[in-house]
């Protein structure tokens, strides 16, 4: 066997450890029950009567209250284990889910969004916190490339699912099946060992300070937040849009992007460990960029899913670029840090939805899009001029 064989297999052993697959496997369950949602949420608010201006907000809410528990959360895992947070997430989103079934006006549909978005930010810090901590550094980058493998299939196989489910058997049925994949990834975190990467309650910082952020993750953050702000807008609106386009299947869209950052995140994992980061990151948000510029004149099915694979290229590997590359930054991996990181990603999918719902009535699809590819340029012209300068200043000292 080659040299980059035995390389390959050393790594595989080195990452696919009984606590990485656990931690993996209840990740996906979890991502599946929250990203089933995603498609289907806007039609069913639709349904029910809101406008894009409340569908924006109902989408957005749910980014709002993770970003807000983000920082609970890493102050948690400063003193706690990941496990404790990962349980407290998975059981709060369970009953959360049969509520939006009997729960049907804008506030307490609101409310439930809020919870979610408390559940979410739960599971989805500590998890990734976990990953990292079982992953040696050496493989850092190509492990939470494979970690994010699990949202990415999840939203493949769910996305059209779910929309197929609603249109065959209604919400309930829908809202039912999203429990039971939040109950396995209940009882899959049961499985896991605890780990904790900090010290004991009675080493650990002072009570004042163990819910703020960790500020140096915040200058790199920032950059996957404008990438995030774009996201949320899609996701919010894709839907709707492809309906008005004729499309019937519009989880159609996420299963193409999720295929294309699948099949990336497989097979280009060891790029992010072997090349530079700082240039994946700047080719990454060009690409996306193209990607929603062609979005901006679509109007067919062939080229929403064109549209979602090359997204999806983009996509696949600018979140573990960039948050490796942010925590190299910062130079730490705690669970403050992450939470940090994760809480600019909620910032942005809940800005994003909000702020697109309100220029959409006045812009129209087509117009609102090219402003999220505008936000793109920024976003380019932020990591290449600020980012990076910092970063080489840092490392000079």
């Amino acid at each position: 066997m080659d040299k980059s064989g035995s390389i390959s297999q050393h790594a595989g052993r080195n990452i696919f450890t009984r606590d990485f697959i656990l931690v993996l496997l209840a990740f996906f369950a979890f991502m599946a029950a929250f990203y089933a949602l995603i498609p289907t949420l806007p039609v069913y608010f639709s349904q029910l009567g809101s406008g894009e201006r409340l569908v924006g907000i109902l989408v957005g809410i749910t980014g709002v209250a993770s970003l807000i528990s983000r920082f609970l959360v890493g102050g948690f895992l400063r003193r706690y284990s990941e496990k404790r947070a990962m349980i407290f997430g998975a059981v709060f989103f369970s009953l959360t889910l049969p509520a939006a079934i009997f729960l049907r006006s804008f506030w307490p549909l609101l409310a439930v969004r809020i919870f979610q978005g408390i559940a979410f930010a739960s599971m989805h810090t500590a998890a990734v916190t976990y990953a990292i901590n079982v992953i040696p550094p050496a493989y850092r980058g190509q492990g939470l490339a494979y970690f994010m493998l699990a949202p990415n299939l999840a939203m493949a196989l769910v996305a059209p699912s779910g929309i197929f489910v609603i249109n065959q058997y209604g919400f309930t049925t829908f809202f039912l099946s999203c429990t039971g994949l939040s109950v396995c990834a209940l009882l899959l975190t049961w499985k896991e060992r605890e780990h904790r990467a900090v010290s004991a309650p009675e080493q650990s910082v002072p009570a004042a300070s163990i819910f703020l952020p960790e500020w140096k993750v915040i200058v790199p953050g920032l950059a996957n937040f404008l990438q995030m702000f774009v996201y949320g807008a899609l996701t919010a609106f894709i839907p709707l849009y492809a309906l008005r386009c004729g499309i019937t299947n519009p989880g159609l869209f996420f299963t193409a992007m999720a295929v294309a950052m699948i099949t990336g995140r497989i097979f280009g994992g060891k790029i992010l460990d072997a090349c530079n980061k700082e240039k994946i990151i700047l080719v990454l948000i060009f690409i996306s960029m193209i990607a929603i510029v062609i979005l901006s004149f679509s109007k067919t099915l062939p080229l929403f899913i064109f549209v979602g694979l090359l997204w999806g290229v983009g996509a696949a590997f600018f979140m573990p670029a960039c948050m490796a590359y942010a925590l190299e930054f910062a130079g730490t991996s705690s669970g403050a840090a992450v939470g940090t990181f994760q809480a600019l990603v909620d910032l942005g999918m809940a800005i994003g939805p909000v702020i697109m719902g309100l220029i959409i009535p006045i812009t129209g699809y087509p117009m609102m899009f090219l402003c999220l590819a505008f936000i793109y340029l920024i976003d380019m012209c932020y990591f290449q001029f600020y980012v990076r300068k910092r970063r080489r200043m840092a490392v000079s000292k």
